[in-house]
């Protein structure tokens, strides 16, 4: 097999920003593939299939959603993380951009890919899932824009708890999920930390993203991406669920739409100030170095100051700190 790097307008824009932006797109299609389509099955394939009676049987069916969402993740980063380091979601690029040095003139086109991705990947389940969406709209006499229609249009959006309110409660959840996201998010990749090794990283994003969706899921349906959140809301306004889409009106909270973007920037700038303020600058103030065999934007690299270590040695002989 050829070892020569491909030529041609093809390959060029691939080493360019827009290869990135593919990836990008990519792996949050992926992402919301994944995501919405265990809601849709929660809500209307399982129980309009014959396979189940009822809709949201508590526990049973949040833990499908949040195990769906949770593997979503890992699968969207590592479809794009060998390219893009696979954001995925523009909280994290905006936290990347804050503290981590990744150029501000990428955030605005990484959103926007994050998003493109997440508007086509709704279409896609939507067109993948209408029959069943349609026929639990028909037993359950559920008419799009209106109040009645709100579960068949959290199969691809974000909506506030009935208990809750005023938008304060809700805002507040999206700040607490995104700030533990990213915090976590910065520890995986903390090369003075302790790191994952052998490219387990994407794997335990996923998991951080399941515990958010049992401990803090309820709330507002943990958007905690603003591009998961407002692309497929896009898409059902585009299939007639009017204002509960888009501005988002539910009756206890109205205008909500600006929430899930907003609460998880927020919550994105938190979450990275605060890793690093109580654990990035004491790493940095003790000396502390690079560890060995660790990830690298998506790739496993070998540090080369790393000797096996010496006949009974202890545990983490050999490796230089």
């Amino acid at each position: 097999m050829s070892s020569q790097q491909p030529t041609g307008p093809t390959a060029r824009w691939r080493q360019t920003l827009g290869g990135e932006l593919a990836a990008e797109f990519l792996g949050t299609f992926i992402l919301i593939m994944f995501g919405t389509g265990s809601v849709a099955m929660a809500v209307a394939a399982l129980n309009q299939s014959g396979r189940g009676t009822l809709i949201f049987n508590a526990s049973g069916d949040w833990l499908l959603i949040a195990w769906g969402w949770g593997l979503a993740v890992v699968l969207g980063v590592y479809v794009a993380g060998g390219v893009s380091g696979a954001h995925i979601n523009p909280a994290v690029t905006f936290a990347s951009a804050l503290k981590r040095d990744f150029p501000w003139s990428k955030v605005l086109p990484y959103s926007l890919a994050q998003l493109a991705g997440a508007f086509v990947a709704a279409a896609v389940v939507f067109l993948n899932y209408h029959g069943a969406i349609e026929s639990y709209e028909s037993v359950h006499h559920i008419t799009r824009g209106q109040l009645n229609s709100v579960p068949t249009y959290s199969i691809f959006a974000t909506f506030p708890a009935g208990y809750l309110h005023t938008w304060v409660g809700a805002l507040i959840d999206e700040v607490i999920g995104t700030a533990l996201l990213i915090c976590v998010i910065f520890a995986l990749t903390d090369e003075r930390n302790q790191p994952p090794k052998s490219n387990i990283a994407p794997f335990i994003v996923g998991l951080v993203v399941v515990a958010i969706g049992i401990s803090f899921g309820a709330n507002t349906g943990y958007a905690i991406n603003p591009a998961r959140d407002l692309g497929p809301r896009l898409l059902t306004w585009i299939e007639g669920w009017g204002k509960i889409a888009v501005p988002g009106d539910y009756g206890n909270i109205s205008t909500y739409m600006w929430i899930p973007i907003v609460g998880p920037l927020v919550g994105a700038a938190i979450g990275a100030v605060v890793y690093d303020f109580f654990i990035r600058d004491v790493l940095v103030a003790l000396g502390r170095t690079t560890q060995p065999d660790i990830e690298t934007g998506g790739e496993t690299v070998e540090d080369v100051r790393y000797e096996p270590p010496r006949s009974g040695g202890g545990p983490g002989e050999g490796r230089v700190p």
